[in-house]
C-alpha cells in the first residue's frame, strides 16, 4: 500500500482510500501532471481486464423471458380487443381503445413506481410493446417535476421518446410522399 493511501482517515476519506487501495493494487491506473487519471493499459488490455471481471450474462434465459413478457402483453392487448368488440365497437375504434388503455396502465403503473420492477425482471419484454413507450414518456417527466411543470415535466417529457417521434414521424412522411409521386397512390 502506498504512503499516499494510508495518509487518508476518517469517514470523508473512505471512498477515496478504498479508491486508492484499488488503484494501487491493481496497477493499472496512474496519475498525469496535471491531476488526471490515466490507464497504464492498451485497449486489448483493457478489454481483456473487463471480459475477466464482467460476469456473463444468460443470453437464452434473457431471450426466452422478454419473447414471453412481451407475448403476455400481446396477449392481454388482444383480450382487451376482443373485449371492447363485444361493445359493438368497430375494429379501428376497439384498436384505438386497445392502445389508449395500455399506454394509460403502463403510464399509471410507472407512475406508482410498479413498472420498474416488472421491467427488471422481464427485460427486453416491456420495452417493445406500446407500454414502453408509455413509461418512456412518463419516467423522464416523473424524475424531472421537482424543477417546476415547465421547465421540469414539460422540457423532459419527450427526452426518451422525442427522437423515436421524430423519426417515426419523418419516415412515414418520407414514405408518404414515395408512395404519392412514384408510385401515385393517393
Amino acid at each position: 500500500m502506498s504512503s499516499k493511501c494510508e495518509s487518508l482517515s476518517g469517514n470523508d476519506d473512505f471512498l477515496r482510500k478504498k479508491r486508492c487501495l484499488f488503484r494501487a493494487s491493481a496497477g493499472i491506473l496512474r496519475k498525469t501532471a496535471w491531476g488526471a487519471v490515466a490507464v497504464d493499459m492498451s485497449n486489448q488490455e483493457y478489454s481483456k481486464y473487463v471480459e475477466e471481471k464482467s460476469k456473463p450474462s444468460p443470453v437464452w434465459k434473457n431471450m426466452l423471458w422478454a419473447f414471453t413478457v412481451g407475448g403476455l402483453i400481446c396477449t392481454a392487448g388482444q383480450a382487451l380487443l376482443n373485449w371492447y368488440k363485444s361493445f359493438q365497437l368497430s375494429e379501428t375504434e376497439a384498436s384505438i381503445a386497445v392502445s389508449v388503455t395500455l399506454i394509460v396502465v403502463a403510464a399509471l403503473l410507472t407512475g406508482l413506481g410498479v413498472f420498474d420492477d416488472i421491467a427488471k425482471r422481464a427485460g427486453a419484454g416491456t420495452v417493445v410493446p406500446i407500454t414502453g413507450f408509455a413509461n418512456a414518456m412518463v419516467s423522464p417527466a416523473l424524475e424531472f417535476k421537482s424543477e417546476g411543470f415547465i421547465l421540469g415535466t414539460g422540457a423532459k417529457l419527450f427526452t426518451l421518446a422525442g427522437p423515436v417521434l421524430v423519426y417515426g414521424i419523418s419516415a412515414s412522411v418520407i414514405y408518404g410522399l414515395i408512395l404519392h409521386f412514384v408510385f401515385q397512390i393517393e
